[in-house]
């Protein structure tokens, strides 16, 4: 049995935690690099994630554990401390943001956190480590912050600090998910509407491709700068918030005014994707998988060719759904350059599903793929482990 995140932090910090919470990862169904430019997603949080335990000090120091780590042992590190490189500059990215924004940290604390998210899968372990540290503050120092304020401030960390301007989503999955529902998430006013996801005859499965490329983050900014880029260029023959204010007609007839080619890319499946997002939420809200796993693979296809974010082994093991007999529909999901894929599949069929990808990609990779069926959780909380 897995040692509960209490008896890791008695283990290194000694004594009992005051708080303990968890914070779950996140898939997204459809609707990827649309957050950052305005538009929808379909996010789920999933029943994997991580927790954490935390406890106030008499001084300014944190020290910080990770059962994913461990070899790290603790870590400390003064309030005041620049941030070091590492897995810790997540949660103290997190404090600085909360003082930034007036609430008062003149405390240190002991925090232990463990989680069973793969690392690099894009399941956004990183934004989950966010609003679990932001959750574990508020409940530490009694401040009054709401869950969607969690996920603002989860967001803020990782573009001021981290250095990745991320858009809104990750974040918000994980602090407002909702069991056995996606949510339909405006990034552009934080409105969300939920669409219902019926696990009784198709379940949701994710294939871990085992890979991340290293030029991921780097990608992710720039792929902001050229829709930036594309936005600055249509507002000069229409004045327009974001890119995925556009609809799609509207952008087909304003395209030529993005001077650079791979920035009109960029926009269209900015554009379009924001479409299927839509047009998903209403498929899934009536049930209808087939119309729902079309436009996961047309958002695939967008990824990969317009947006250009993909690589071979999640083309690979897209396609290798795609091709599986019980397969409703299958993508990249994530950042991309690696990480997983997402698919929806009969629920009868997951067994020959699981057996036949992972003896295809072995073959073609030479890489054992990790596939689990997963379940749509609630977001984050205090736990009594």
């Amino acid at each position: 049995m897995a040692i509960g995140i209490k008896d890791i932090f008695s283990q290194h910090f000694g004594g009992e935690p005051v708080v303990c919470a968890f914070a779950p990862g996140r898939v997204n169904l459809i609707g990827e690099h649309t957050d950052y430019n305005g538009g929808y997603a379909l996010p789920c949080a999933l029943n994997l994630g991580i927790t954490g335990a935390a406890r106030l000090r008499d001084d300014k120091t944190l020290r910080l554990y990770s059962a994913n780590f461990p070899d790290g042992g603790i870590t400390e590190i003064s309030l005041s401390s620049p941030l070091a490189g590492g897995w810790t500059d997540y949660p103290v990215s997190v404090i600085r943001t909360f003082a930034a924004m007036g609430y008062s940290i003149d405390r240190g604390a002991d925090i232990a956190f463990s989680g069973n998210l793969p690392d690099g899968s894009g399941l956004s372990s990183s934004a989950a480590l966010e609003v679990l540290t932001g959750l574990l503050l508020r409940e530490l120092y009694g401040f009054s912050v709401t869950a969607q304020e969690l996920a603002v401030f989860g967001q803020l960390a990782e573009n001021r600090f981290i250095g990745v301007n991320c858009g809104i989503m990750d974040q918000f999955a994980s602090a407002m998910g909702k069991s056995g529902c996606a949510i339909l998430l405006d990034s552009a006013t934080l409105g969300y509407s939920d669409a219902p996801f019926s696990e009784k005859d198709a379940a949701l499965v994710i294939v871990n491709s085992g890979v991340k490329h290293s030029l991921a983050s780097s990608a992710y900014n720039d792929r902001r700068r050229e829709c930036e880029t594309a936005l600055a260029d249509i507002c000069k023959v229409k004045k327009i918030s974001s890119l995925c204010a556009l609809s799609v007609d509207e952008f087909e007839r304003y395209k030529d005014s993005i001077t650079n080619p791979v920035c009109r890319k960029r926009a269209r499946h900015a554009v379009y994707e924001n479409d299927r997002t839509k047009q998903a939420a209403e498929a899934l809200r009536n049930g209808d998988l087939t119309t729902f796993g079309s436009l996961m693979r047309e958002s695939h296809m967008s990824l990969k060719d317009d947006y250009e974010v993909s690589c071979a082994e999640l083309d690979f093991l897209a396609e290798t759904a795609w091709s599986f007999d019980g397969i409703y529909g299958a993508r990249m999901t994530g950042g991309g350059f690696g990480g997983c894929t997402v698919n929806l599949i009969k629920k009868d069929r997951l067994a020959a599903f699981t057996g036949v990808v992972k003896e295809k990609y072995k073959e073609e990779f030479g890489i054992d793929a990790q596939i689990f069926a997963v379940e749509i959780s609630g977001g984050a909380c205090v736990i009594n482990e």
